[in-house]
């Protein structure tokens, strides 16, 4: 995580809004935002500390999957950034963008990978710095997010997944979206504009608490298990409105729902490794645990996964 806190006061001071409003309606009372880190030099620190918290050396790793929207270049990825910094000189690394569900996506592909034997040894990220595409004078929008990077290790002689789902609505994309920069060649003249996120805060709020508790569904039936074989279910912590919500839907105690958005806000492809990641450190997952993996968001994009810790 970025080391500087910003809290709803802290925003409160630059536009008008309030922490009551903000904690109130979305559950958010401060993020980190980089100051003088990107979605590299974090997403190096956290690889590294997958790798020491798995035993795994560089040298055994030959995927780098990371699930961003915010890489510091078009080219190269993130993943090869990382892939040079902690010196993984047998990986394959690659990028991939699906939001918000980025590190379910990344999971569902090193899982294919390493089940076909190309890959044995797979790192996956979720990294975002997502306050570069933020509008800072849209109190509606800016105030949810936060940055931040989370890392895991997967490997091929591990069980683990049991099961998964994920799915695309393109045609309703647009009600989150962050344009990319405008024509400019010597066909078509643009100001080189800043683009910013924009949201349709109550479509997408349809789309998760419809969309998740079904998702969700679908991959307890497919591992052959119900709700009350779960020990966690650790979702994309985009807002506290949607988490209870879905737990609601589920007929499943908030108490098995923990969250990590009122101190990171919402870290899109990060959120998810981010509150496992906290999880584990407080002791709360234990071998043998079942747990219930969703991220939902832009495209719009959801998945979801059973994991066996």
């Amino acid at each position: 995580m970025p080391e500087t806190v910003v809290t709803n006061d802290d925003l409160s001071r630059i536009m008008d809004t309030s922490d009551e409003w903000i904690s109130s309606r979305t559950g958010i009372r401060e993020r980190r935002l980089v100051k003088d880190e990107t979605t590299a030099s974090m997403s190096i620190k956290a690889s590294i500390r997958a790798m020491e918290n798995a035993g795994v050396t560089a040298d055994e790793i030959d995927l780098i999957i990371v699930a961003t929207v915010t890489g510091d270049h078009v080219t190269p990825s993130t993943a090869c950034e990382i892939q040079a910094a902690i010196g993984a000189d047998k990986a394959v690394a690659f990028d991939i963008n699906a939001a918000c569900s980025g590190f379910l996506f990344a999971l569902h592909i090193a899982d294919a990978y390493l089940k076909i034997g190309t890959y044995k040894t797979a790192l996956i990220l979720g990294a975002e710095t997502l306050s570069r595409i933020m509008d800072w004078s849209d109190r509606s929008t800016c105030v949810l997010f936060g940055d931040g990077a989370g890392a895991a290790i997967v490997r091929a002689d591990q069980t683990g997944l049991l099961a998964y789902d994920q799915g695309s609505d393109g045609a309703r994309g647009m009600v989150l979206a962050c344009p990319n920069r405008s024509n400019n060649n010597p066909l078509v003249k643009n100001p080189t504009d800043m683009k910013f996120v924009n949201m349709d805060g109550q479509e997408v709020y349809k789309f998760a608490v419809t969309t998740v508790p079904s998702s969700i569904n679908k991959v307890l039936a497919e591992a052959g298990l119900t709700t009350e074989d779960i020990d966690y279910f650790a979702l994309h912590q985009a807002n506290i409105r949607i988490i209870q919500a879905v737990a609601k839907r589920l007929k499943v105690s908030e108490d098995k729902f923990p969250t990590s958005l009122d101190h990171c806000g919402n870290i899109s492809a990060a959120s998810v490794p981010i509150l496992l990641d906290e999880m584990n450190q407080k002791g709360l997952l234990k071998p043998g645990m079942k747990i219930v993996l969703s991220g939902f968001g832009g495209g719009l994009t959801w998945g979801s996964a059973v994991i066996e810790w």
